[in-house]
């Protein structure tokens, strides 16, 4: 009885591990089919995407949103690069569309009066309360917009003097609703995460905008660094705040109703990354909960709709990515009894446990990042020597990520967390956080793996449970550090501290920099 009863117990061990592996495998094969979509359209890739020209006197009224909230470190910045803008001074228009409770409200009142007496046509805008978050003041904002094309940006990014005028022509076309560019990392060196951030970002820029683009297949406007026809957003609903992704609804809602969409990769906007681990997993939190709820909301839609085959599928893989963060961490969980019950006696049993860990976990995502880096003009050994950081972050974010899809399968709507932005003040803003003591646990989990790999000769598996461990292990100490004042920025903080106990005018001087 004991040995059938460990026969059955393995044999639903086995099942349920090949069962977890083959749905992550179909995501590695998604991938590897975006790389091919990439290769297959590299004629309409290469070829430029440049519009006829439009001379001045029939360029389009271009309102320039910029939704703030709380951003005092950047929000000057962002209100001079807009000053920039090469486009005539009669035909665009800035709304600054404030919803914060802190210091920004002056310095964006201020700015919007320095830029007014310049002779631009900006505007300084309060609700009575932010309802909607910042849906629903890009919503405001629109009822009180003259432009016939609406862009868009976040406080962190800084729009290039040739913004409008590289993507204003795209709207000649009557049938383009949205033309969304490229996304740049201005810290993308900063550190190991900003880099590993900047990476996985380019994926979705370079590979996967690129890919869908080029294939007709649908794709979404990313929140910030584009511009819309603002007839494109009122026709499909306009800003609804439902979501927590309220910029990748709209997209769905707004392709589904006809409009086309455009990418320029060549366009590139500047911005910054999280700097702190804390904040990265906000953001990644918001985005895979709102990704989750737009599914909820729009996916029967969308396979209801007369669209093809491909772009039913795309679809279906697009707002449903974050389910990869349960498999994961099932995964990491599994792994352990799977070497355990499962010893490497023969070279069969090793095939099937450490042969598909090993090429699911990483051959679509060489290709993938490979593609990212080469379609920027740098070889791919920059991706490749990143990956096991990237693979060891993916797993180290499960934990977190898997709740934010629970939390938006059972819930709509919820509060937009905004991510602090480094700016000119790092540390003004900082993100706190529970800390994680799940990944802590199961940095031990994936360690006794690492462990039970080695002693079961399953040699294959040993690297990636120790990347599991490795990732788990890295987000708990960042988020320790950053909530217990041992990080970076608190030595800041400390340091100007200590210089303005001195009490000269120089350490005074560097205090006030870097306080707050």
């Amino acid at each position: 009885m004991l040995v059938r009863g460990f026969k059955g117990m393995q044999t639903a061990l086995v099942v349920l591990y090949l069962a977890v592996l083959l749905l992550l495998c179909t995501y590695g094969l998604h991938r590897a089919h975006l790389v091919y979509l990439c290769f297959r359209h590299r004629k309409q890739l290469r070829a430029a995407q440049l519009p006829e020209h439009v001379p001045n006197d029939r360029l389009p009224v271009v309102t320039v949103q910029l939704p703030l909230y709380n951003e005092a470190t950047v929000t000057g910045r962002l209100l001079d690069a807009v000053a920039k803008l090469d486009y005539p001074v009669d035909r665009f228009e800035i709304q600054v569309l404030d919803d914060s409770t802190d210091e920004t409200q002056l310095i964006a009142k201020e700015k919007v009066s320095e830029l007014q007496r310049r002779g631009l046509n900006a505007s300084y805008i309060r609700r009575a309360d932010r309802t909607g978050f910042k849906a629903g003041a890009l919503d405001f904002g629109l009822g009180r917009a003259r432009g016939e094309l609406v862009a868009v940006f976040d406080a962190d990014f800084i729009p290039q003097p040739d913004f409008l005028r590289a993507v204003a022509g795209h709207f000649a076309d009557s049938g383009v609703g949205m033309v969304q560019t490229r996304w740049g990392h201005m810290n993308r060196d900063r550190s190991l995460l900003t880099s590993v951030q900047a990476l996985m970002l380019d994926g979705h820029h370079l590979v996967e905008n690129r890919a869908r683009c080029a294939a007709g297949l649908m794709f979404n406007f990313s929140g910030t660094g584009g511009v819309w026809r603002a007839a494109a957003i009122s026709g499909a609903g306009g800003w609804q705040h439902d979501t927590l992704t309220e910029d990748l609804d709209l997209s769905y809602r707004a392709q589904l109703c006809g409009w086309r969409f455009i990418y320029r990769p060549d366009v590139v906007t500047p911005s910054e990354l999280p700097e702190e681990m804390s904040a990265l997993r906000a953001q990644q939190f918001r985005w895979a909960k709102g990704t989750v709820q737009t599914a909820r909301k729009l996916l029967r839609r969308v396979l209801a709709a007369p669209l093809t085959r491909a772009q039913r599928l795309e679809a279906c893989f697009h707002l449903l990515p974050h389910f990869a963060y349960p498999l994961m961490l099932l995964l990491s969980l599994l792994l352990l009894p799977a070497l355990l019950l499962m010893p490497a006696t023969n070279f069969a049993t090793m095939l099937l446990i450490d042969l598909p860990l090993c090429i699911g976990a990483t051959g679509s995502l060489v290709a993938f990042y490979i593609e990212a880096e080469r379609a920027q003009g740098n070889t791919g050994w920059r991706a490749v020597a990143r990956l096991p950081v990237l693979i060891a972050l993916g797993a180290g974010m499960s934990p977190h990520l898997t709740r934010a899809v629970l939390s938006g399968l059972s819930s709509m709507a919820g509060e937009f967390v905004r991510t602090p932005k480094r700016g000119s003040r790092k540390g003004r803003y900082r993100q706190h956080t529970q800390l994680p003591w799940a990944e802590a646990a199961l940095a031990v989990v994936s360690g006794a793996s690492v462990a039970a790999s080695i002693s079961t000769a399953h040699w294959f598996a040993a690297p990636f449970a120790a990347l599991f461990m490795l990732g788990y292990g890295y987000v708990f100490v960042l988020v320790l550090e950053e909530q217990l004042g041992r990080g970076p920025l608190a030595a800041r903080s400390a340091k100007t501290a200590s210089l303005r106990r001195t009490g000269s005018a120089a350490a005074s001087a560097e205090g006030m920099a870097h306080a707050a």
